[in-house]
């Protein structure tokens, strides 16, 4: 494929994206005329209209939305080739494109960064924070290598490696002054005032079925979106929080405290894309994690 027809595939995607030439062409640093007539040229070449253009915005006619289809992916294919093509072996460099869920930033993501980085100090690492179906979409779209997130449904083209299972589990500071049983009756958590994530978060879904399975009605007296704020808060006030297990290993201010009957678990699994190109570093990375759940003890996933 010439360098001029990449081009063209380029151009019409932008402007399908956006909707409009002038907004299209501000992304490509490109003049106007030049990004309409270059479209133009496309169509004359393929002898087909791609482009609605008589309406207040740009619009796909149905032959632009099948090329564009294939246009995506032709791109993905040769962004992946030539990953491929510049790939070192012995990782002495390389790049690694992850997806977490929020979750995992608070006690996964810093211990696997570490692991990465002192075994492969050339491979560098991006990293994105995002919902779980933000990142299945990424990984298809291409624009991520590996992805971490929970078991269950998802979407076609998506393969799931089970990691391990996380527990949920009702935490306190170690400084609160009064002192609750151990396993705590989920009875009890009508005495209690919990901080806990909003509800754009899965775990919170998790969390609420339980009450709602137990019939308990605890008090919410914060909703956070940011774990690292709910494990400042716990640590300072006697309000207690439901986080994973884990993420007390790593913060000694922090005490679980085991429910009765147990919060529900989670296994949590490493996704990648179906058939896509698995480079050195995310090879590498999908070893290093599984070394590094073994050695902290992590529960097996079922």
């Amino acid at each position: 494929m010439a360098a001029l027809e990449l081009r063209h595939l380029r151009y019409l995607l932008a402007v399908a994206e956006q909707g409009n030439f002038t907004r299209a062409a501000e992304e490509l640093h490109i003049s106007q005329p030049t990004l309409s007539q270059q479209i133009k040229q496309l169509e004359r070449t393929l002898g087909v209209q791609l482009l609605d253009r008589t309406g207040r915005t740009v619009r796909l006619t149905d032959a632009g939305a099948v090329y564009t289809d294939h246009a995506r992916r032709a791109l993905r294919d040769l962004a992946a080739a030539e990953r491929a093509v510049h790939d070192v072996q012995d990782l002495s460099r390389g790049h690694l494109r992850l997806g977490v869920t929020p979750t995992f930033t608070t006690y996964l993501v810093g211990p696997l960064t570490a692991e990465l980085h002192a075994r492969h100090p050339g491979v560098g690492l991006t990293l994105m924070e995002m919902t779980q179906d933000r990142i299945e979409a990424a990984l298809l779209a291409d624009g991520l290598d590996v992805g971490i997130a929970f078991a269950g449904s998802h979407l076609p083209g998506i393969t799931p490696t089970a990691l391990f299972t996380e527990t949920l589990t009702l935490v306190t500071g170690t400084a609160r002054t009064r002192a609750l049983p151990r396993p705590l009756p989920v009875d009890a958590l009508k005495d209690e005032q919990l901080a806990l994530l909003s509800g754009d978060f899965a775990t919170r879904g998790h969390i609420d079925d339980y009450f709602a399975e137990h019939r308990s009605a605890p008090r919410i007296a914060v909703e956070a979106t940011s774990i690292q704020a709910l494990t400042e808060i716990v640590q300072r006030t006697e309000l207690a929080t439901v986080l994973p297990e884990a993420i007390t290993h790593d913060h000694p201010h922090l005490t679980p405290v085991p429910l009765d009957p147990a919060l529900p678990t989670r296994t949590v699994t490493l996704l990648h894309r179906e058939g896509a190109y698995r480079s050195a570093a995310a090879r590498a990375f999908t070893r290093l994690t599984q070394d590094l759940v073994s050695a902290r003890g992590y529960a097996p996933a079922p």
